[in-house]
């Protein structure tokens, strides 16, 4: 049998010490870890806050701007979630977040209006103009998210051909994404004698950087004074930078000939054409998939110059995409012009949209060069179905084809530029398939202001940065 005997060191003086010293470190460093880690999750918790009295989490405001501003000073990602009901306020935000409206139980309407004294200046736009927005978002160090909300602008008291610009949700100098919201009736509460101030934007977004990139989707613009959605970049001629913009599968929907279409000018101010979607002056990006209705100034003929309204309007941008479109009655459907101050409108890409009810003037008008017409469906156009158009100093190397146009007095106006190739076009019950020169005289339509002349500048009127 084996047996072992054992003996017990007992450990000397010095090293009780360094034992006692490593469990102590060791527990702090513990402590320290477990203290972290809730902080992390208290910190992660309180970066949600909400609006209102619903079961939203996280700290609980009766504003939305108390709530905006609470949670910019927290830890991202940060998240403002607006309970279903009215908020008379303008919000500012300067941070990185997401704003979202939510449902609680049956009801799913976060709306915005105006405060019960109405709208005031909140800001300045890229080029110093004053602005009263709704909701005014200027973060530069971050994303911001602007989702599932309703921006009302009734109530907001603006009269007079005032120099402040008022907006539903303005985005300067911020990337991010303009989501599933209603922007409506951004147009001054005096309509009756101001309205034809060029005021009234429903949703912008504005850059003098390239580095903004903001997506604007699934959302419902209507009744608004001068354009539904726009985009645009410095205005400082050839080769501007802007944001970029994707303007995809909104609904949009214009004033039409309506009381709101005054007649005449007001102290100076031309009528206030409508532009369902305007992307310009830099501003780069793609248009697609939205449904782009009833931009119409009633008052307007052939003859007048400059006060047209557009479906969906490309001023001094180039290299835009513009498809899968649908756009009904308008006096341009989709127009692209280049401007000898701010620049060229080259080089576009439109196909696969579908135009219709074009009074007056062209479903497609491209008053530029390089651009691309193809797979278009066109029905029902005043003037022509494809305009290349030679009236703004260009009007070259155009390529149209394969677009279907069903009734027009003009299948193809052909202008007078050079290098345009026109291939594979169906016509149906056109006055005439392709002519040229840059009108098309033809029997008026019902309610529809036409004259034969020939145009002595093109007729669209884009919302200019440089108009205060």
């Amino acid at each position: 049998m084996l047996s072992f005997a054992c003996s017990r060191i007992a450990p000397s003086r010095s090293e009780k010490i360094i034992t006692f010293t490593l469990v102590r470190a060791f527990a702090f460093f513990f402590v320290a870890c477990i203290s972290l880690a809730a902080f992390s999750g208290q910190a992660a918790a309180a970066s949600k806050v909400a609006v209102g009295l619903c079961s939203a989490p996280g700290t609980h405001y009766t504003t939305i701007q108390t709530a905006v501003s609470a949670v910019e000073l927290l830890p991202a990602p940060r998240t403002v979630s607006v309970c279903p009901g009215t908020y008379a306020e303008q919000v500012t935000i300067t941070g990185s977040l997401t704003i979202e409206g939510i449902a609680a139980g049956t009801t799913d309407n976060a709306v915005i209006v105006p405060p019960s004294g109405g709208l005031v200046q909140n800001g300045v736009d890229i080029f110093g103009n004053p602005v009263a927005a709704q909701v005014f978002v200027a973060s530069t160090n971050g994303n911001v998210t602007v989702e599932h909300l309703t921006v009302d602008g009734t109530g907001n008291d603006m009269a007079g051909c005032v120099t402040t610009t008022l907006e539903g949700i303005y985005f300067q100098n911020t990337s991010g994404s303009i989501t599933a919201n209603t922007v409506r009736n951004q147009y001054q509460t005096d309509y009756a004698d101001y309205g034809g101030c060029q005021n009234g934007l429903a949703i912008n977004v504005e850059s003098t950087s390239s580095s903004s990139a903001v997506t604007v989707a699934n959302n419902s613009v209507r009744s608004y004074q001068k354009n539904g959605i726009t985009a645009t970049g410095t205005a400082t001629g050839p080769g501007s930078v802007g944001p970029a913009v994707t303007i995809n599968a909104n609904y949009i929907v214009g004033l039409g000939a309506t009381a709101m279409n005054w007649q005449g000018v007001f102290l100076g101010e031309q009528t206030a054409a409508e532009n369902g979607v305007q992307m310009g002056f830099g501003a780069t990006g793609a248009i697609t998939g939205n449904v782009v209705n009833d931009n119409i100034w009633g008052d307007d003929t052939s003859s007048d110059t400059g006060d047209a309204a557009s479906g969906i309007l490309i001023y001094a941008s180039h290299g835009i995409t513009v498809t899968g479109n649908e756009v009904g009655s308008a006096q341009f459907g989709i127009v692209a012009v280049t401007d000898p101050t701010y620049g060229p409108a080259d080089s576009n890409d439109v196909a696969n949209n579908k135009v219709a009810g074009t009074e007056i003037f062209d479903a497609i008008d491209m008053c530029s060069s390089s651009n691309t017409v193809h797979l278009n469906t066109i029905y029902g156009s005043s003037e022509s179905g494809v305009h290349v158009d030679d009236t703004c100093g260009s009007g070259n190397n155009n390529t149209v084809s394969n677009n279907t146009i069903n009734e027009a007095c003009a299948g193809i106006l052909q202008g007078t530029g050079t290098g345009n190739t026109y291939t594979s076009n169906i016509f149906y019950n056109v006055t005439n398939t392709m002519i040229g020169g840059d009108t098309c005289s033809a029997a008026p339509q019902a309610g529809v202001k036409m004259a034969g002349s020939k145009k002595a500048q093109l007729r669209p009127a884009p919302y200019k940065p440089a108009h205060k």
